[in-house]
């Protein structure tokens, strides 16, 4: 008689030796208790200390060949079980699981703090667009945000890791220059991007496919679950304000000491129909327009806000997590933006674009596959 195989699964059992924050080596225990096979694939039961970050890996044989990484898994309750739907796709396979303490003690420097604080969200001046109304007061929780926009550079350096690593983009991206920022990505590139810088530098990625936050999300089109308390990640909408409003209120701009704008301040389009638009040269900022597209300039170029985050009006397009739609009336704390929709925010303004959108309440909606030449990102992590 001749028996087809299904499948069958080997588990290793790890010891693993840990650094904790203080610098004292300390041991901790991961153990995957038992593996069964389920209709919706391979079920591991893992034991492991609370607080680990635990990497569930596989390989379809042995010996040799490389571990891929499923998922990373934040311990808050143990034993915790985990199933790999895409098991089935494999006549065997072969689990570990890595452990480490979590990397939250070591924010990159190109990370500043924005401190927790409340803010009146939206346009104080009324003067933009009605979807910036109505004015209403917002806190804020503390986060990291990236003191520049991802620069061509970084971009380059993640995607080639992720590219080997399970990923994949719809566009590669472009930019002018290494210290340029990254353009002609469209927003689930930047989503699936945020994800493999976390999984490259060891941290839980914030975007998963599904709710309970353990299929993390790689490939393809998806409408992904976050971990607001994990691994990079794309800033919320008033996350993004409370960071161009440098920690003052009542300014029309991401600087303090006026309102308005010129040249010597951001990199963006100027035109006299705007009042407020005072600068002594017109159209593309001159500086940065040597015949060549796009005109962007390089991150970092203008004076930071008060926060010491550069670039919040022009250069380009700043997509958040949310998704476009009204604001509330009544006060928020950390809101995310409406349940659903088909744009997502965009804030900060570009090179080509006037001065109006460079104001930080102004708000800029597209369809989350659309990519351009002056549209970007910069990343958030969440506060300690």
């Amino acid at each position: 008689m001749y028996l087809r195989p299904i499948y069958y699964f080997a588990v290793l059992w790890l010891m693993c030796a840990l650094q904790t924050l203080s610098g004292i080596a300390s041991a901790a225990q991961i153990q995957v208790l038992e593996v069964s096979v389920t209709p919706s694939g391979a079920k591991l039961r893992i034991s492991s200390d609370i607080g680990m970050t635990n990497q569930i890996q596989y390989l379809s044989g042995l010996p040799g060949g490389s571990w891929t990484a499923l998922t990373n898994v934040m311990v808050s309750e143990s034993p915790y079980s985990f199933i790999d739907t895409l098991s089935p796709t494999d006549a065997q396979r072969f689990y570990r699981v890595v452990g480490s303490f979590p990397a939250t003690n070591t924010t990159p420097d190109d990370m500043v703090l924005i401190p927790a604080g409340s803010f009146q969200m939206g346009d104080g001046f009324y003067e933009g667009q009605p979807w910036e109304l109505p004015v209403h007061t917002v806190q804020v929780s503390a986060f990291y945000l990236a003191k520049y926009e991802v620069t061509l550079e970084l971009w380059n350096t993640v995607r080639t890791w992720a590219e080997t690593h399970g990923y994949t983009f719809e566009n590669t991206g472009g930019g002018k220059a290494p210290s340029h920022p990254v353009e002609s990505l469209n927003w689930y590139d930047m989503v699936k991007w945020c994800n493999a810088r976390s999984e490259m530098g060891g941290r839980v990625p914030a975007y998963s496919t599904d709710a309970a936050n353990t299929q993390v999300y790689r490939t393809g089109r998806a409408e992904p679950y976050v971990n607001w308390h994990a691994g990079y990640r794309l800033p919320s909408e008033a996350e993004w304000e409370r960071a161009a409003r440098g920690g003052v209120a009542g300014h029309r701009f991401p600087w303090s000491d006026e309102d308005t704008i010129t040249h010597a301040r951001a990199n963006y389009f100027s035109d006299p129909s705007f009042g407020y638009d005072v600068s002594p040269s017109r159209g593309f900022n001159p500086t940065f327009e040597d015949g060549s597209f796009p005109y962007t300039s390089p991150v970092g170029s203008f004076a930071p806000n008060g926060f010491g985050v550069y670039d919040m009006a022009g250069n380009v397009w700043e997509w958040c997590w949310d998704y476009a739609g009204p604001y509330p009336s009544d006060p928020q704390t950390d809101p995310h933006g409406p349940d659903t929709g088909s744009t997502r925010v965009g804030r900060g303004g570009n090179w080509n674009y006037y001065a109006e959108h460079c104001r930080v309440a102004y708000r800029y909606g597209n369809a989350p596959d659309y990519s351009a030449t002056n549209i970007g990102f910069r990343c958030a992590l969440p506060g300690q």
